[in-house]
């Protein structure tokens, strides 16, 4: 008897306390028009597993705290075991006592070369550059924990993007493009250097503000969360009045467009001219979806 009690312990200690993310892996690779597609597959495979499996942080993750996301990685080149893709992805985290899930990370990651030989162990060291395919891996699951943890609590993802940053840092020997200075104001680099800068800390501050003040207590009092979004967004304005046009806001939109158009179109009624004046100064880019709000 106390065998089976031990043992039922145990499976409920692994089920509840397990890896942080439940992510969906695709390799895609008909733009190749390669008939090896055993390799694409075992990378897929491995991919999965190595992202599944690893454990990331220090913390206890339930099962139904997992963060769900998905990375797609679309090959455009493959000659001598030398890959040439893209990395979309996409994060999303649960609304408290609700069904629905927010999104919180839509990148598409266009600079995406690396090496791969079928069956290769992957390999990550926090302090040391292994290869293109486990950096830009990492980096991006480490976006997601940093920003997933922003929504709980204020600068609650310190600790991830700093490891975000040492990996871009220390990628920077290994002569991929995206971790430098020099490639350009929508790469990793730029990502992580803004997104840990002062001149957009409203960012941050907004990503918690907006989900955990504002939608996950929509459930309880869909006025008040509506509400408490509609202030919320104005503090980006000191962001763009800074920065005019910068990648962290199109970062933020890219994610969240869709999400405020169907809030404020729907539910409780609250004034929308104001916040669609907002959404078409800090986001104008995305005016198409700023039309949809009508109530």
């Amino acid at each position: 008897m106390l065998k089976i009690i031990y043992f039922v312990l145990v499976m409920f200690s692994i089920n509840s306390f397990s890896q942080e993310l439940n992510c969906n892996v695709v390799v895609d690779a008909q733009r190749t028009a390669n008939q090896n597609v055993q390799i694409f597959q075992a990378l897929e495979k491995q991919l999965s597993e190595f992202i599944n499996n690893t454990k990331w942080t220090n913390k206890s993750f339930k099962n139904q705290e997992k963060i769900n996301c998905n990375m797609v990685i679309n090959v455009q080149n493959y000659n001598s075991n030398v890959f040439t893709a893209t990395l979309q992805i996409q994060a999303s985290r649960p609304v408290y006592n609700a069904t629905y899930t927010t999104p919180i990370y839509n990148f598409n990651d266009r600079d995406f070369t690396f090496e791969y030989l079928e069956f290769q162990n992957l390999v990550y060291n926090p302090n040391q550059f292994e290869s293109n395919l486990i950096s830009v891996i990492t980096f991006h699951i480490y976006m997601i924990l940093g920003l997933d943890a922003d929504t709980f609590s204020k600068n609650g993802g310190d600790e991830y993007f700093a490891q975000a940053q040492t990996i871009a840092n220390y990628s920077q020997q290994g002569g991929g493009k995206g971790w430098s200075l020099q490639d350009g104001l929508q790469s990793r680099f730029a990502l992580i250097d803004n997104l840990l800068s002062p001149t957009f800390e409203e960012f941050r501050s907004v990503m918690y503000t907006y989900h955990m003040i504002g939608l996950d207590q929509m459930s309880d009092n869909t006025m008040k969360g509506k509400q408490v979004i509609a202030s919320v967004l104005p503090e980006l304005e000191k962001m763009n009045q800074r920065r005019p046009n910068s990648f962290l806001m199109r970062v933020f939109f890219d994610a969240k467009a869709d999400e405020i158009t169907q809030i404020f179109s729907g539910g409780p009624k609250v004034d929308v001219a104001e916040i669609i004046d907002t959404l078409n100064k800090i986001g104008p880019t995305y005016a198409t979806k700023w039309r949809n709000i009508k109530f």
